[in-house]
């Protein structure tokens, strides 16, 4: 005899939209964990379970694009800022390093980021690169101060080096020199997390 057809599958129940405070990351590949085995050993995942550890219930985004340049955050900061967004964390600029991309230019859109988060009453937390030494030294000095600069002109929280610790240290880097290995993420996030426990305790500005 010919079978029933099978019923059809019930619907799958909609899932409720994330409506914790919310925590951005907006970053490169450092950020988005390239070369991780999981997203959840970078440091936004890492950041969000110390926030959760210490009773604080905001979900962290990883907004982290691999290549991504000062000049791309910009670009996708409407995007990245969905929801009841908090607190930002700006992690871009290594790419700019390494393309040799002019300090003033990543001044700018780096400048252009805090704005617009501070338009919105976020709070920001800036992350400093370092520029690798091949273009000189005068690069490298033009490049460091565009964090402290920004930092100083726009009133907002600065780690001058978020890789303090981490670069140069073979085994918290990957084979490439670059990326960090998963211990060296765990070290990222526990340079972030004071800084980031006393934004996202801080009462939201009006």
């Amino acid at each position: 005899a010919a079978r029933a057809p099978a019923a059809p599958a019930a619907p799958a129940a909609p899932v409720a939209p994330d409506s914790r405070p919310r925590v951005v990351c907006l970053g490169d590949s450092l950020t988005a964990g390239y070369g991780l085995s999981s997203a959840d050993e970078a440091y936004p995942k890492l950041l969000e379970n110390k926030l959760h550890d210490a009773g604080l219930d905001f979900a962290v985004i990883n907004a982290g694009v691999s290549g991504d340049t000062s000049a791309g955050g910009l670009r996708r900061m409407d995007w990245s800022l969905q929801g009841d967004v908090r607190v930002l964390l700006v992690a871009l600029g290594g790419n700019d390093g390494l393309r040799g991309l002019a300090p003033s230019e990543l001044k700018s859109n780096l400048s252009a980021i805090v704005d617009k988060a501070e338009a919105r009453r976020i709070k920001v937390l800036l992350l400093g690169m370092e520029a690798p030494p091949n273009f000189g030294d005068r690069y490298t000095r033009d490049f460091r101060a565009v964090y402290r600069d920004v930092a100083s002109e726009r009133h907002v929280a600065l780690i001058p080096f978020f890789l303090n610790g981490v670069a140069g240290i073979a085994r918290l880097n990957q084979a490439d020199g670059i990326h960090p290995t998963a211990e060296g993420q765990r070290r990222i996030a526990d340079t972030i997390w004071p800084q980031l426990k006393t934004l996202a305790t801080a009462p939201t500005t009006s």
